[in-house]
């Protein structure tokens, strides 16, 4: 029997997702997109559209995103794992997300000075001015070390500050330290390593059709992630030059081989690094591959 009010109670269920805005945001709409999910952003709101009716988003910025979710103003969103330090949010990690602003890679905050300091180490910073974005966590790490500094927050140009002796070290975010370099700081400790991380309101995850959403929704972000930096590649091969030409692949890469109509020859295909194509496709062709195709990958589901 046909139950328009239970179809009507269906369409009605929302996901509210934060989506990172910011230095976090690039990246995250690219994964997003890559998963499956096309989410457009007006230069003017902070409610973006996204390709699934099910999905209400909203940007926030990553520092405030964790208190957010917490208080269940938001079911789940996505930020780095500082801001939840920061704000000691109670929330539910629930995933892991292999990407930054500018890599692949964790990011780190790290205690600087300047090049000419006669600051040696954290302990030379008693009762000297620390200027950071990371307040509580950079008080938190001062106390592990018996530490006493004063501790300022700051609105940002950070490096500036420390340069022209406004404070005596900064506490600053860094993935390559190309920026402190530039402004002739080096580090003398790191405060704390960063992931971006997949988080849930406690409540929300005791909801069977919420956490399913969210569970899906993460399915496909890690199979972008897993996808980034790699391709597929497909070739025709001799039967009888098959085990030279698999000599060619990456060791702990199993490729499908497929047999063809024609029984002389075997279809392979596996997926690569995309940095290894460039002096892979010349040797594979040597070895007697024809028809090699190399494809784009937006998902590699393990």
């Amino acid at each position: 029997m046909y139950n328009a009010h239970a179809m009507i109670k269906k369409e009605e269920k929302k996901l509210k997702l934060g989506i990172p805005k910011g230095s976090l945001s690039e990246a995250t709409i690219k994964m997003f997109a890559k998963a499956g999910f096309n989410v457009v952003v007006s230069s003017r709101s902070y409610i973006p559209t996204i390709n699934d009716a099910e999905i209400e988003p909203i940007m926030l910025r990553a520092q405030e995103m964790s208190r957010y979710v917490e208080d269940g103003a938001l079911d789940c969103g996505i930020t780095g794992n500082d801001w939840i330090l920061e704000n000691k949010s109670e929330v539910a990690k629930l995933a892991d997300l292999a990407y930054s602003k500018q890599s692949m890679n964790p990011v780190r905050w790290v205690l600087a000075i300047p090049n000419n300091s006669d600051i040696r180490s954290v302990k030379d910073l008693e009762g000297k001015r620390i200027a950071t974005e990371l307040v509580e966590v950079t008080k938190d790490f001062l106390k592990k070390n018996n530490v006493k500094a004063d501790v300022e927050f700051s609105w940002g140009a950070t490096e500036v500050k420390v340069a022209v002796k406004l404070v005596d070290a900064i506490v600053e975010l860094t993935e390559t330290g190309s920026s402190l370099r530039a402004h002739n700081l080096k580090e003398i400790a790191t405060i704390c390593i960063s992931t971006t991380q997949f988080i849930a309101n406690k409540k929300a995850c005791r909801d069977v059709w919420k956490k399913k959403k969210m569970e899906q929704i993460i399915l496909l972000l890690k199979g972008a992630i897993e996808a980034e930096g790699k391709v597929g590649l497909k070739m025709n091969v001799p039967a009888g030059r098959l085990d030279d030409l698999l000599k060619l692949l990456p060791a702990l890469k199993k490729p499908t081989i497929s047999s063809l109509s024609d029984k002389k020859w075997v279809a392979v295909e596996i997926v690569v690094e995309e940095r290894l194509v460039r002096e892979m496709i010349p040797e594979l062709k040597e070895a007697g591959a024809e028809g090699i195709i190399e494809y784009a990958l937006n998902k590699l589901i393990q």
